[in-house]
């Protein structure tokens, strides 16, 4: 543990305990495929009456009119996070009828590519413009990728603390948005350093349907378990390999999140830069929108990453302008997999764990990220991902060769630091402590890990994976049927249904613009800078 480290501690313990900073702020956004009793993905239109994907904002969908996305407001308390993801559910299978929402991140059973339908966000140029993004991603990764589920986890420091940073960092120099944006890039470069023990604790997905992999083309990682299952013996998390979103087109961008200025200005090149695969599929076949344009990316929400900074957009802003405007507002974890086991397929103390691990990536030394120690980051997740549960697995760090559980317990031996001062803003009790201590047996045990839950029920059972997930569904929707939800709060969500049917007829009617002129419009303001941005310079 380094002396600077135990030092940044010790000295927000302190304030904390005094109350000169408040706590993290977080949401979440929780993806769920629907499905029918069977077990295959729903080919219904996405409920009338959960209200309008393109304007709720609460209850949308991701790619597909199947895909569910359920999005919380912002709280301090997880606890309260979780309460209403669970009544957004709750809600939810009020309207459903008989499907189901599938319960883990790898889908449910397909019909090949055109199964996943996409989804349709109405006559809008915003509607289309959404709708022709989907089908840019069919085109250029198909839609079977896009029917994986995942959570993603918002999370803020509170602006009292950066200010305290600030000034104990002798950084004053600085302004506050460009010292925030600085600190916020030295989290992420750590969390990308070291997210491989959050996939090993909380990957989830080491099995598949066969109908993932249309064609049987299978590849040599995967091994058959009854009829229309495959596993991975060791894995973790099939959704974050190879199999699932990655692009190998992007790798090429190397982001590696060393400034904001960099961040930006090589997102900017990305969406202004043709890939000649991309136009070869071509942007339009006669009047049908194959892609929004042949570039590297369509738009920044295409670059896939297991960490994003992001600012709250303006109106006309995309998120890079926001960034570049303002600085850095929050970050947005992306590398969790549903836990099957769990029904809101996460749980408070895992979000304990995962606010404690951000904490220790802020205040931990955090240097700029080489592009060889990009690649090799890289391979360090890889391998997780792919033989996290190995008891061979090496991983490289420094040159050293680690396993998970020597490197794992170095690391945690640190977060419990970090889980102090977090413990030090809670009224009562030691939640963050308790969340490091529930998860360390996990590092020598691998069965305790949801992957190895998952695996081991499969081996003990001879079920097929689709068999047990929606035995697993059906036992989650029985459960949140029955689930009262709070009177006030199911009279809120049936207002939002109708109103943001009446906003999105709103919106289509206020339209004047043809589509290629708003598209055209749209890429022109996005290619330009919205303000010089200051010189970042280093904040520790």
């Amino acid at each position: 543990m380094s002396d600077s480290y135990s030092a940044s501690v010790s000295y927000l313990a302190g304030l904390a305990a005094r109350g000169r900073f408040g706590r993290l702020r977080r949401g979440l956004e929780k993806e769920g495929l629907r499905v029918d009793r069977e077990g295959r993905i729903a080919s219904t239109p996405h409920p009338h009456a959960l209200g309008s994907k393109l304007t709720h904002p609460y209850i949308t969908t991701d790619y597909s009119e199947a895909l569910l996305e359920f999005i919380t407001p912002v709280y301090c308390r997880p606890e309260d996070a979780l309460e209403f993801l669970a009544d957004l559910q709750r809600y939810s299978y009020r309207h459903l009828g008989d499907e189901l929402i599938w319960p883990a991140s790898m889908p449910a059973r397909l019909d090949g590519n055109d199964s996943v339908s996409i989804a349709d966000y109405g006559s809008s140029n915003g509607g289309i413009m959404k709708h022709v993004y989907r089908k840019g991603l069919d085109v250029r990764y198909g839609r079977i990728m896009q029917a994986i589920a995942g959570i993603h986890y918002n999370v803020s420091l509170p602006d009292e603390l950066w200010e305290l940073l600030r000034e104990r960092d002798e950084a004053v120099d600085m302004s506050l948005d460009d010292y925030r944006s600085s600190r916020y890039f030295g989290l992420i470069r750590n969390f990308r350093r070291h997210s491989w023990l959050l996939l090993y604790l909380f990957g989830a997905s080491p099995a598949l349907d066969r109908s993932f992999l249309p064609g049987g083309n299978v590849p040599d990682k995967l091994h058959a378990h009854g009829r229309h299952t495959l596993v991975s013996p060791y894995a973790t998390s099939l959704r974050m390999s190879d199999l699932g979103y990655q692009n190998k087109v992007q790798a090429q961008l190397k982001i590696c999140f060393n400034s904001l200025a960099n961040y930006v200005n090589t997102l900017r090149h990305a969406i202004s830069t043709p890939w000649p695969a991309y136009e070869k599929l071509g942007v339009r076949h006669g009047t049908d929108w194959q892609q929004l344009n042949a570039n590297i990316l369509q738009i920044e929400n295409e670059y896939y990453s297991d960490i994003r900074p992001k600012r709250v957009t303006r109106q006309g802003e995309t998120p890079s302008q926001a960034l570049e405007s303002r600085g850095v507002e929050y970050i947005e974890v992306r590398c969790l997999d549903l836990d099957p086991f769990l029904p809101l397929g996460i749980d408070d103390s895992r979000l304990r764990f995962i606010d404690t691990f951000l904490m220790w990536c802020l205040l931990a030394e955090s240097p700029w990220i080489p592009d060889e120690e990009c690649d090799r980051l890289d391979d360090n997740r890889q391998r997780v991902v792919e033989r996290g549960r190995d008891p061979e697995l090496r991983l490289v760090q420094n040159g050293r060769r680690r396993s998970v559980a020597d490197w794992g317990s170095e690391i945690f031996t640190e977060l419990s630091r970090a889980a102090e001062l977090l413990d030090a803003l809670e009224e009562e009790g030691r939640p963050h402590a308790d969340a490091v201590a529930a998860f360390a047996p996990w590092l020598d045990d691998p069965a305790l890990t949801p992957s190895g839950r998952l695996l081991a029920r499969l081996e003990a059972t001879g079920e097929e994976f689709l068999d047990a997930m929606l035995a697993i569904a059906e036992e989650q929707a029985e459960s949140f049927r029955n689930q009262p939800i709070h009177p006030a709060q199911e009279t809120t969500l049936a207002q939002m249904v109708d109103s943001s049917h009446q906003q999105q007829r709103d919106i289509e009617a206020a339209d004047s613009k043809r589509f290629e002129e708003f598209l055209e419009d749209y890429f022109a303001s996005a290619r330009e800078p919205r303000i010089a941005m200051a010189s970042e310079g280093a904040a520790r």
